[in-house]
């Protein structure tokens, strides 16, 4: 409305001339020039009137929506970041947490494999002092029988010897008598030797 007042108190000078009938106007202006005028002015208005309400607001609302979708786009990306980042942390605590778990499954096994390490080594010497004992034992017989045989042939070697010597002198029970005085004579010593 204000350009249309603009225009009118524009043209103003030009309307009065054309009316007080100056010849010297310019451009050929007249009153039905301005009346064309303001009648263009007005279509112009409300040409302008129509293009704004036609497709300038449904434009202006479509860049709304827009912008209120982006918006809500970006509220999104911003929320669905932030949980990201929350994500993102928990994994990270999981992480951590899985570390420590497989270090202490590790050390676990560490003690158990060492504690085996020591019942298997404990095993094996009672198992060795085991067999150290029954060899003992198993040297111990032998060296009995050994000493009984030794013995034995003693008794054989001196009853032959003294059946030589004494044959016709000494009875049975008398060569007897002599053999266990002199194995007396000799110890126990000398068989252990």
């Amino acid at each position: 409305m204000s350009t249309l007042l603009a225009g009118i108190s524009y043209f103003a000078p030009v309307f009065l001339a054309a009316e007080s009938g100056m010849e010297n106007r310019l451009f050929g202006l007249d009153l039905q020039m301005g009346a064309d005028a303001v009648i263009l002015a007005l279509a112009v208005f409300f040409l302008f009137f129509m293009m704004s309400y036609l497709l300038f607001n449904p434009a202006r609302e479509l860049m709304k929506k827009r912008q209120d979708r982006i918006r809500e786009d970006m509220d999104t990306a911003s929320k669905e970041k932030a949980d990201a980042v929350e994500m993102k942390k928990e994994y990270t605590a999981k992480l951590s947490q899985a570390d420590k778990d497989v270090d202490e499954i590790l050390s676990a096994g560490r003690k158990k494999a060492l504690a085996r390490e020591n019942e298997i080594v404990t095993e094996a010497k009672a198992e060795a002092a085991r067999v150290m004992e029954r060899a003992e034992k198993e040297i111990e017989l032998e060296k009995s029988k050994v000493r009984d045989e030794v013995k034995q042939e003693m008794v054989d070697v001196a009853q032959a010897m003294a059946g030589k010597i004494i044959a016709a002198s000494i009875d049975e029970e008398t060569q007897a008598r002599l053999i266990d005085e002199a194995l007396n004579e000799m110890g126990e010593n000398t068989w252990q030797k």
